[in-house]
């Protein structure tokens, strides 16, 4: 069954966690969220949902403003050779249509069928950061700390990377 925006943010509400959910116009890429940001303090995002190679998908979870390869981040995540999911198993795996990708789509993904890397921008983060709510037309504030919380609640590992040039 497809967890709905408000299913999501009642998980979140059941689970302890403090969110702040703001509506906004559809938004498909950073600059666009950039634009309209307004008043959104913390850290956002940038999600890469990946197919892997020898098999299954992986969810890079990016501060905004990272520029790295996607060879070189799945060489450092240990992914091994990877694409870009498509539009049709995106909708399968993390139940979210391409302009929305986020970690909270993995409430969708049996436990270890995406593997998940956290930029340790956003995990160390001492302020909010910033996710769509399953659909990029608002978006969620929570604490690097909680969202965490949540993921691996959902029985999903996740790996905080340094992403920083090495």
């Amino acid at each position: 069954m497809t967890e709905t925006p408000e299913g999501l943010l009642a998980r979140l509400e059941a689970a302890g966690i403090e969110a702040r959910t703001v509506p906004h116009p559809p938004l498909f890429t950073v600059a666009e969220s950039r634009a309209l940001r307004g008043d959104l303090p913390g850290l956002h995002s940038k999600n890469l949902f990946l197919r892997r190679k020898e098999g299954g998908f992986a969810l890079a979870v990016l501060e905004e403003g990272r520029q790295l390869r996607v060879n070189e981040l799945a060489r450092r995540a240990g992914w091994g050779r990877v694409s870009m999911g498509s539009a049709e198993e995106l909708r399968a795996v993390l139940g979210v249509e391409p302009g929305s990708v986020t970690p909270f789509g993995l409430v969708h993904a049996a436990p270890g069928t995406v593997r998940v890397v956290l930029d340790a921008a956003l995990a160390e983060a001492p302020a909010l950061v910033w996710f769509h709510p399953l659909v990029n037309t608002a978006s969620t504030g929570l604490a690097p700390e909680a969202l965490l919380r949540f993921l691996r609640g959902l029985g999903h590992e996740v790996t905080v990377l340094d992403l920083n040039p090495a």
